[in-house]
């Protein structure tokens, strides 16, 4: 059992009442802290709901940035209830619930309901204060620069049918006097933040809580609660169209950027079967980061420019071919692909439709990615893993130049016939035919990396393959996904991975074995490791589900709030000094430890193993 709480339901919803008082823990590169904090939201705005009453609002809609921070607090509860798109207060006579409506709302409703449960008459006054401090987060890997955006917005308060205070920076408050007769109880209503016209907040509370319910899939309360969770992370992009689907955590929140591409498109996989129209909306926005020779940038960073200085990833067009064929495989909205679809306006060029620019970025896979001397897909400066390229051993320069991943090899060996179908539905028999020619071609050299315990990961110039004699874990379930496992070579590396990734290890396969120092374990490629599973090991797979649940963290680490009702993207593993917790680099200035909640991972592939689980995946016709 969590010592911060427990789980309950709250307007048929699940939801977590927490009851800990404070529990310091460390970010490693800020100040030790005492609050933890629960990120939900519509497609537009997100508040950060902290154990101390305290709230945060985020908006993503033209830059990252945060529009208050710890306010709009009500110092009186002692307990609160976190919802999947609330957080409530009771304290006393007092109960106030901040909502977040659904759709595409910027603001916040708040609902304060007062019952007189004395024998007197109750005379009383309200007041609702909130502190409106607009922070741009742009790229900060150290102390926060506290900058003021360029175009700070007006933030207002408001008495739904009462008085309304507005600012662009500074502290909005209104008071409500209230009289009740003994018995009596009375709700006044409080609109914070980008207010539009007057609404009716009872119509919008009810029906929003209403559409939640109805929208949330079938399944346990932790499957509702990732969906709930994920959807909540999304916002309107003005400068892009389409929505933004940030990781968020420390990538966002602490550090200021969204990245890399691949994360918003594997986070919308899941959405292709629960909200299709979210997902296809985050596919428009990551392809318009691109430029017309089909490149998508490794991020934008936090006033939504093209952040290219870092990394320059192989594998993130893969990622884009992935989401589009999967949404035309459940859909079967082709009409979507004719749709024209913007490049990032830094390039000053023509929009082009959808097809057109997922055919452009499958070229320049082809032909600027390419292959390397062994025909494996090239590495560039990183594949799926950021510090590939450090961790080969090889000079960094000749890496990047001649070095080859076997693991996008196998990604897209399963890939590129899945696009393939889309192509060819779309009228382009010649990409289909190239695409599915590229795979065979690809699958067939993965299959020769098999060393007799499991796949090699990457060929290094000059020194070889790597992975001879140390298991990386995020190429393996690619091997047998793309067919290049044979069954028994399956069953034997899943035998293998149980026995030496697994062993001990409460939430999940570690990312490497013999175990790096600190052992990982990662929710995109664990996810990964269960879909490969479902078919030649149900029983592993589903174990492996298990241990990526909460529930598994909140077991073996019960005093760890990260992981209580959402997670970074990565945790450390038993052998860490700090196990169930998650990573630093302090000497660079970056952790994820410093904002160690609220990473889309720990949502969406929860949500995409589950499905592949239960068998639904897309098919591609060779």
């Amino acid at each position: 059992m969590s010592v911060f709480g427990e789980w309950t339901t709250a307007e048929g919803l699940p939801a977590f009442e927490y009851r800990a008082g404070p529990q310091p823990w460390d970010p490693i590169i800020d100040p030790p802290s005492t609050r933890h904090v629960v990120h939900v939201g519509n497609r537009r705005i997100t508040l950060a709901a902290g154990s101390d009453g305290l709230v945060g609002v985020w908006d993503e809609h033209v830059d990252c940035r945060w529009l208050a921070e710890r306010t709009g607090g009500f110092s009186a509860a002692t307990t609160t209830v976190f919802g999947p798109t609330f957080f409530r207060q009771p304290a006393g006579n007092v109960e106030r619930t901040v909502l977040c409506p659904e759709g595409e709302a910027p603001w916040l409703l708040i609902r304060i309901e007062v019952v007189n449960r004395g024998p007197e008459v109750l005379r009383q006054v309200l007041t609702e204060e909130w502190a409106v401090r607009p922070r741009l987060v742009d790229l900060e890997f150290g102390p926060s620069r506290n900058e003021t955006p360029a175009d700070v917005s007006v933030i207002a308060l408001e008495e739904c049918g009462g008085e309304r205070a507005e600012t662009t920076t500074g502290l909005l408050t209104i008071t409500v006097p209230i009289e009740l007769s003994p018995g009596a109880r009375t709700t006044v209503w409080f609109r914070f933040g980008l207010l539009d016209g007057p609404v009716d907040p009872e119509a919008v509370y009810a029906e929003s809580l209403a559409g939640l319910r109805k929208r949330l899939p079938e399944g346990s309360d932790e499957i509702r609660w990732h969906a709930a969770l994920l959807t909540g992370g999304a916002c309107v992009d003005g400068v892009l169209g389409g929505h933004t689907l940030n990781q968020g955590s420390a990538y966002a929140f602490r550090h200021g950027f969204n990245g890399a591409a691949r994360d918003p498109l594997q986070h919308a996989l899941p959405l292709v079967h629960l909200e299709p129209d979210l997902a296809l909306s985050v596919l428009r926005n990551t392809c318009a980061w691109g430029s017309p020779d089909g490149d998508l940038p490794y991020a934008l960073d936090g006033r939504k420019q093209p952040w290219t200085q870092l990394f320059r990833p192989s594998d993130q067009n893969l990622w884009a071919l992935w989401l589009a064929a999967e949404y035309a495989h459940v859909t079967d909205d082709l009409a979507a692909f004719r749709e024209p679809v913007p490049y990032h306006p830094s390039h000053h060029a023509e929009p082009v439709t959808l097809a057109e620019n997922l055919r452009r970025q499958f070229r320049f896979f082809v032909d600027e990615v390419g292959v390397g001397e062994h025909g494996h897909v090239r590495i560039l400066n990183a594949d799926w893993n950021d510090l590939a390229i450090t961790e080969s051993g090889v000079d960094r320069e000749l890496m990047i130049e001649r070095g080859e991943s076997v693991l996008n090899s196998a990604m897209a060996a399963w890939v590129l016939p899945v696009y393939a179908r889309l192509a060819e539905r779309l009228g382009d028999h010649a990409t289909a035919a190239e695409a599915r020619h590229r795979a065979d071609d690809l699958r067939e050299r993965v299959a020769s990396e098999w060393n007799g315990r499991w796949f090699r990961r990457a060929h290094a110039p000059g020194k070889g393959p790597i992975g001879e004699h140390d298991l990386w874990l995020e190429v393996q379930p690619w091997a047998i996904l793309c067919g290049a496992a044979t069954p028994d070579q399956a069953r034997a590396l899943l035998k293998t991975i149980d026995e030496k990734c697994r062993t001990g290890s409460p939430l999940g396969a570690r990312h490497r074995w013999p175990f790096s120092t600190p052992s990982q374990i990662w929710f995109s490629v664990n996810a990964t490791l269960i879909w490969a599973a479902a078919k030649y090991d149900p029983d592993l797979a589903w174990d492996e589900f298990r241990r990526m649940t909460l529930h598994a963290h909140t077991t073996a680490y019960p005093g760890t709030w990260m992981g209580t009702l959402s997670g970074p993207d990565c945790y450390l593993g038993p052998e860490s000094d700090r196990p169930g917790e998650t990573w630093a680099l302090p000497d660079s200035g970056v952790a994820m430890q410093a904002y160690p909640v609220a990473n889309l991972h720990s949502h969406s592939q929860p949500l995409l193993a589950h499905l592949r689980l239960h068998g639904v995946e897309p098919q591609p016709r060779r």
